[in-house]
């Protein structure tokens, strides 16, 4: 009997791209549901009691650890993450699995494996590894901001913005198509942003990773992030390469 799973991700195109990957990697793997947040999740589960549910831990109306506790023992979970050092020691405990954002075949493959070979065994109950996550879990994050554009004052969600940048007294705010400052330090953005959404890649730089379209390397092997929508790339510090290591 070949098995089900659920994907529950807020972000369309990464919820895109994993089933895409998931099929290219597991075809007899039946995706039965997918959900753009918790409490979507949590009903399909009810409905569909899959085998696994690859689960986004950052969402909104149940973030993925609220729902997982609702699957605990049920379900094997494998949670969709952004790098966090401290979130995958407690996976790599073992009584769960994750998928890094930008997600990685390679990694993927690893997971799918996993997943096959423990298929046999009734999933495991999650009560000592959610507590080890639940701190990188549970904040709350901006959402938006109030920028200067000339003379008047724009009201931006972090959705929108491409990346900020330090420049003297100010921080750039820098979309798809338009630019703004904010007298807000970068230093105190990099605390009050949601870290799975956005990189700090040089100390003068955050990136919000849905507006990355890739990376490269100049001719002294530096490496750039290229965006969506933006003509300019964005240099990686030595110290932040680590974040791209999946790609």
């Amino acid at each position: 009997m070949n098995a089900t799973a659920i994907v529950a991700e807020d972000e369309a195109t990464l919820r895109q791209q994993l089933v895409e990957q998931l099929g290219q990697l597991w075809p007899e793997l039946s995706i039965v549901a997918e959900a753009a947040d918790g409490v979507a999740a949590l009903r399909l589960l009810a409905e569909h009691r899959p085998d696994i549910i690859f689960l986004d831990i950052q969402m909104p109306g149940a973030t993925g650890l609220e729902v997982a506790r609702q699957v605990n023992g049920r379900s094997r979970v494998v949670f969709v993450t952004a790098y966090d050092e401290h979130a995958v020691a407690a996976f790599e405990q073992g009584a769960v699995d994750y998928v890094l954002k930008p997600i990685s075949a390679a990694r993927l493959f690893t997971t799918v494996t996993r997943l096959k070979e423990r298929l046999g065994s009734p999933p495991p109950r999650l009560d000592a590894v959610l507590p080890a996550i639940a701190p990188s879990a549970t904040r709350s994050y901006l959402r938006w901001i109030n920028a200067s554009v000339g003379q008047n004052l724009r009201l931006i969600t972090v959705e929108e913005i491409a990346y900020f940048q330090a420049d003297n007294k100010y921080t750039r705010v820098v979309t798809a198509d338009s630019e703004a400052l904010i007298r807000k330090p970068l230093k105190e953005l990099v605390d009050e942003l949601d870290p799975n959404q956005f990189w700090q890649i040089h100390r003068s730089t955050m990136v919000n990773v849905a507006s990355i379209a890739g990376v490269t390397r100049d001719f002294r092997g530096r490496m750039l992030v290229k965006l969506k929508g933006r003509s300019e790339t964005l240099q990686v510090s030595d110290s932040y390469t680590h974040l791209f290591r999946q790609m």
